[in-house]
């Protein structure tokens, strides 16, 4: 047993050095059938060792970077091999644990401080939030490790993720469609309209979208693999009720881009790059609220997509194939059903059926 600050534990007949600093734990063995004294006085010997290879005295420096400029490097390398959207992602994940770490060094993170950032998004109801942090942040540490910028444990495998529901039960029905529409003007109608009937993920593939992408003559929309969730160029066809407003975006953008922001502009649009429109989260949500919808974001459209070919009797193989997931899985996570298609579905069991009473009539003797 430990005496409180030494770190000094007997196993067994061994003693180890068992102690934690600046977030990293040391173990050493110190010998095998020696006595509490002498294995203080080992214990002595091997903490100043490490301590000294540290600090950098009579040893080489562990290298270490500080937050802020692993934050850098890892948006550089994100940058240039990651898609536009997951790099945009790496961001924003980014901007939220600064406000844990900023000023820290990469070995001055511990799992508890993790724990602590944890907490303070879950307080501030970011529960789902929560685990693309810890994604993003274990993921820098994983970096820097290969870079050789930083030695030690990557703090973040510490720290239990939670748990997500398989399913978002969240889709807009015909008449939800209609308020949504109806509280939208051009060009965020179009995209909208994207997200339903392509099932497009709004800010990485329909903004994305250039006129050479869109071939309404033979109605196919192409997603290219730099904007694509698993990095690949993907064709779909393009459903009827989005040929003529692409057809107008088209014809209206003076750029590459089908969705160009043009000056006094009345929806309030985020970002722009140039004549691009960068993001519509901000349009998208002041529509939901005079439309009254709640609980809706940009990525309902695409669980909408989905659950109305589910509901239209698509098979699983079709379904996985306009959805562009990789994972037959996927389909359980965006496709959903309504309670009126289900009883819909329960009333076929009896169509068939020549009476509902089967069973003869007992008469009493």
């Amino acid at each position: 047993m430990a005496r409180r600050g030494d770190g000094l534990i007997l196993r067994g007949k061994t003693w180890w050095l068992d102690f934690t600093h600046m977030g990293e734990r040391h173990q050493v063995r110190l010998g095998r059938n020696i006595n509490r004294t002498v294995a203080g006085e080992l214990a002595t010997v091997e903490r100043g060792k490490i301590l000294r290879c540290e600090a950098g005295i009579g040893g080489k420096k562990r290298k270490d970077m500080t937050f802020e400029k692993a934050s850098e490097e890892f948006l550089k390398w994100a940058e240039a091999n990651k898609r536009p959207g997951t790099a945009e992602f790496y961001r924003y994940c980014l901007q939220s644990l600064a406000r844990t770490f900023a000023g820290k060094k990469l070995s001055e993170i511990h799992p508890f401080l993790i724990e602590k950032h944890k907490q303070m998004r879950i307080a501030e109801g970011y529960r789902v939030a929560v685990n693309r942090d810890l994604a993003c942040l274990s993921s820098l540490f994983n970096r820097c490790k290969e870079w050789r910028k930083y030695e030690g444990e990557n703090p973040a495998h510490s720290v239990k993720k939670l748990d997500e529901p398989l399913n978002r039960v969240r889709y807009l029905t015909e008449q939800e469609e209609a308020a949504l529409l109806k509280e939208c003007s051009e060009p965020l109608r179009t995209i909208v309209l994207l997200g339903i009937y392509a099932g497009l993920r709004i800010n990485a593939e329909a903004l994305s979208l250039t006129k050479g992408n869109v071939d309404l003559s033979r109605r196919l929309l192409t997603i290219e693999a730099a904007y694509s969730k698993n990095g690949e160029t993907q064709t779909i066809p393009i459903h009827s009720k989005l040929l003529r407003p692409l057809k107008e975006r088209m014809q209206e953008s003076r750029s590459e881009h089908v969705f160009e922001r043009k000056d006094g502009k009345q929806i309030a649009f985020e970002q722009s790059d140039g004549k691009r429109i960068r993001s519509v989260r901000t349009a998208f949500t002041n529509a939901c609220e005079r439309a009254n919808l709640a609980g809706v974001s940009p990525h309902t459209l695409r669980h909408t997509f989905a659950s109305r070919l589910g509901m239209a009797g698509v098979n699983n193989i079709t379904l996985q194939k306009l959805g562009r997931w990789k994972e037959p899985e996927m389909i359980l996570r965006y496709a959903h059903f309504s309670q009126e298609h289900l009883a819909d579905a329960i009333e076929k069991i009896g169509m068939n059926s020549p009476t509902v009473f089967t069973t003869k009539k007992v008469h009493s003797l």
